[in-house]
């Protein structure tokens, strides 16, 4: 019998969210599970890091099997999680980061401005394979089928592996187990936030804003994640953190003749 594998579960939801316990119960029964989370919510922070306060991680009760599990909770954002965890809190090196269950979809645009997903990518940037999940829902979460779902796409990255420099981004459609269709492999849809602050006065009659706006998707082709996440698909999509537009470098080189 060969070695238990070794995996580390980050989230952006915070160590207690239900999302991340439900990630480590479906997972620890295939590797020893290290959890290295915020302590409290970091949701739409992207791939912030800290540098200009210190980053503090203490042994954290784990909710789900503490006894078993080894959990530090950490002062920082998602990626702080990754780095600091490689680098200081786990004996060895993960064979596999996996970020999530998110509460929320992190499809189409909602992929940059994801802590979950930025979690994953640090990852792979450090040459860990990584996957986040998401649930697509915004509340009354039955996190269920997303654990059977979690649990099947890490055993086969765990026996596949990834190309150098890819994670897995997986949106789960938040139905029952018996109504996910399968499984596609798709790319990220074109959209945007239509946005605008809400000017308002505080009690001491200063004004704020609060950020409002509705999600438009752009793209009505084919193979997008949002498609497959309305068909009642889980979506699988391929995602690096080299943003460089390899298909534009000569296009751009004569529009600015350069």
């Amino acid at each position: 019998m060969g070695q238990r594998k070794r995996i580390l579960i980050c989230n952006d939801d915070g160590i207690d969210a239900a999302g991340i316990n439900a990630l480590a119960e479906s997972l620890s029964e295939i590797a020893d599970i290290f959890v290295i989370a915020p302590i409290d919510e970091q949701s739409a922070v992207g791939h912030a890091i800290t540098m200009r306060t210190p980053v503090r991680a203490r042994p954290w009760p784990f909710r789900y099997d503490h006894d078993r599990i080894t959990a530090y909770a950490v002062s920082g954002t998602p990626a702080d999680c990754i780095k600091i965890a490689v680098d200081k809190l786990m004996p060895q090196k993960p064979d596999l980061v996996v970020s999530g269950i998110n509460h929320g979809p992190n499809a189409a645009v909602n992929v940059i401005y994801s802590g979950t997903v930025s979690a994953a990518t640090e990852a792979s940037i450090l040459g860990v394979d990584s996957i986040a999940f998401s649930l697509c829902a915004w509340k009354d979460w039955d996190f269920d089928p997303a654990k059977v779902v979690a649990r099947t796409v890490v055993e086969r990255v765990l026996d596949e592996g990834l190309p150098p420099g890819v994670l897995l981004n997986v949106n789960i459609p938040a139905i029952p187990l018996t109504d996910i269709q399968g499984y596609q492999v798709t790319r990220q849809a074109r959209s945007r936030w239509e946005e605008e602050f809400d000017e308002r006065t505080d009690p001491f009659n200063e004004t704020y804003y609060w950020l409002t706006g509705r999600f438009v998707n752009l793209d009505d082709g084919a193979n997008t994640d949002l498609e497959a996440i309305e068909s009642g698909f889980v979506s699988v999509t391929p995602i690096k953190h080299d943003l460089t537009a390899h298909g534009m470098l000569e296009d751009v080189s004569r529009r600015l003749q350069l």
